[in-house]
């Protein structure tokens, strides 16, 4: 049985990756969780400079999920590089680095640092905010996809995957985009924008006043905007958003993902990872399926 899969000539060993900022850079993890076990460790988003994040509260619980308004928070690329990097190294699984910035040049900077570090892939989140165009994230117009993922591959040593926010009217331009520009791979979806309020003091929950949904409520809009954009590029999908189960994993290879990365569910489940991996191997056996690239989009040639 093969759960061997391939993104822009990186072979993992399975599909089952973790989500960036659910999951540091495993350390927080490692005593539950077998680190060799895994596709892909995702990293917390690394910026060019130490990023303090919001003020708090900046988490709030929501029927079926959370909301949080981390803002980002982690302690820069010097210390990513000596610190998180020589941890990861140790185990056989493949890292890839979420990179954000304020700016063009702030990504261009991490990117940049990173060239020379054995690191796997790079996953561009551009749903920061781009402070030069008044706050609106990166991800959030086609014009801004283009121009930041072909600055970033010009410099990019390793394979970029671009990180696309949910938050806009129509994905699939977003994601050909990407395309368009040179992105060797998209994941998504990023979280939903969102806002909980607290009734008895009578203010907002979250000090950010809006946070990005995340958990299994958003999970059939997931599902749905990978569909949409495995329709749309050639690409090959990293599929998020409310992965809880083996089931869900294999709803979103179906659909037309390469792999997942699995995000809340490591806070309240830390070996959900392992489980679904173990599940996906399960349900192959179980429908006499070989090859897991076999399932990828399946439901689009039907």
């Amino acid at each position: 049985m093969n759960t061997k899969i391939n993104i822009a000539g990186v072979e993992l060993k399975n599909p089952v990756m973790t989500a960036s900022g659910t999951f540091g850079s495993g350390m927080e993890y490692s005593e539950f969780v077998d680190l060799n076990k895994l596709g892909a460790v995702v990293t917390k988003g690394v910026a060019n400079v130490p990023w303090e994040g919001n003020p708090t509260p900046r988490i709030a619980e929501t029927h079926g999920g959370m909301l949080n308004a981390i803002g980002l928070q982690n302690p820069g690329i010097d210390v990513f590089v000596n610190r998180d990097i020589p941890f990861l190294k140790e185990y056989d699984t493949k890292i890839i680095v979420n990179v954000c910035g304020h700016t063009k040049e702030e990504y261009l900077e991490v990117v940049e640092r990173l060239s020379g570090e054995p690191v796997d892939m790079l996953e561009i989140n551009i749903s920061c905010p781009n402070v030069k165009q008044g706050g609106i994230g990166f991800g959030q117009n086609a014009d801004s996809v283009f121009d930041i993922t072909d600055a970033v591959k010009r410099v990019a040593v390793q394979p970029v995957i671009m990180k696309l926010s949910p938050n806009v009217t129509d994905i699939t331009e977003m994601a050909k985009a990407a395309e368009a520009a040179g992105a060797d791979a998209v994941s998504l979806i990023n979280t939903l924008t969102g806002m909980k309020i607290d009734i008895e003091r009578q203010t907002f929950a979250l000090a950010n006043k809006t946070g990005g949904l995340s958990g299994p409520v958003i999970k059939p809009v997931a599902v749905r905007m990978v569909n949409q954009v495995a329709n749309a590029v050639a690409i090959p999908i990293i599929g998020m958003g409310g992965i809880a189960n083996y089931e869900d994993a294999i709803e979103f290879i179906l659909a037309g993902a390469t792999a997942v990365s699995v995000g809340t569910a490591n806070f309240y489940h830390p070996y959900t990872t392992l489980e679904i991996i173990d599940g996906i191997e399960k349900y192959m056996a179980a429908h006499g399926c070989e090859d897991i690239n076999e399932l990828i989009g399946k439901v689009n040639r039907v």
